[in-house]
């Protein structure tokens, strides 16, 4: 890979890393750069997938303040997480490969379209936590099924994963929108993570490892960088990013 193409996979993972620790779509900033790069979409989402798990760590220990209290909702969430990115890391292997190409524009533009209405899903997820009150704390059961759906989702492919679980989670959970993203980085840090041991157990053929190397070194920048400096940085200009990345490789797939 030319040093150019290199230095562009890792600021590609530094926003991506930086993105998912505040808003939860860096996979629309790192795999369409892939692609326009011509890695194979499979061998791209999977080694995306690998090369973000330092950057989901990092942003998620930067969380940790708002995570304090909240053992009881790791406990509960975290093994159905597990479960969720491991079904869906396999699913990504047992079907056929052209049906991923075949309907990855369908899931970039699904992930730009959640990126763009996610300040409309976050505020109408607050005015539902405010209308029900702690009421909200009850749906345990509707909060374990949305968890699982947007695990499965995570380990087929993961592109806005986060704004996801934060709609689900800020619809049913009584809890601060700064403690549900804690909350939120550390299970789709689990999804990853589950996900890239699935990789790495039966498709290490199917890695590009220096792909891996470079994301890994820009997304662990990027999570502390999402974790401090990120947080200030304006929404609007980050959901644009992804917007224009994502209509780029959409149109360079379909065209």
């Amino acid at each position: 890979m030319p040093v150019g193409e290199a230095l562009l996979v890792v600021l590609a993972g530094v926003g991506a890393g930086t993105i998912n620790t505040i808003v939860g779509s860096g996979t629309l900033i790192t795999f369409p750069t892939l692609l326009l790069l011509g890695v194979p979409p499979v061998t791209a989402n999977i080694s995306n997938n690998l090369g973000l798990v330092p950057g989901s760590l990092t942003g998620s220990i930067g969380y940790r303040r708002e995570l304090r209290g909240m053992g009881a909702e790791l406990r509960r969430y975290v093994p159905i997480s597990f479960v969720g990115g491991a079904a869906g890391a396999v699913l990504l292997l047992v079907l056929d490969p052209d049906l991923f190409r075949a309907i990855v524009p369908v899931l970039i533009v699904l992930g730009v379209a959640l990126v763009v209405l996610g300040p409309r899903i976050n505020a109408w997820a607050t005015r539902r936590r405010e209308a029900a009150g702690q009421e909200a704390r009850e749906h345990r059961g509707a909060m374990r099924a949305g968890v699982l759906g947007a695990g499965v989702y995570g380990g087929y492919f993961g592109a806005a994963q986060g704004i996801i679980l934060m709609g689900v989670l800020g619809a049913l959970s009584g809890e601060s929108l700064q403690r549900l993203n804690g909350l939120k980085n550390v299970l789709a840090t689990v999804v990853n993570a589950i996900a890239a041991v699935v990789f790495l157990a039966v498709a290490s053929d199917r890695i590009d490892w220096l792909v891996v190397l470079l994301i890994a070194v820009g997304s662990t920048l990027g999570g502390v960088l999402g974790a401090t400096v990120g947080r200030r940085l304006p929404s609007p200009v980050l959901r644009g990013i992804i917007v224009v990345v994502g209509v780029v490789a959409v149109t360079r797939l379909v065209l």
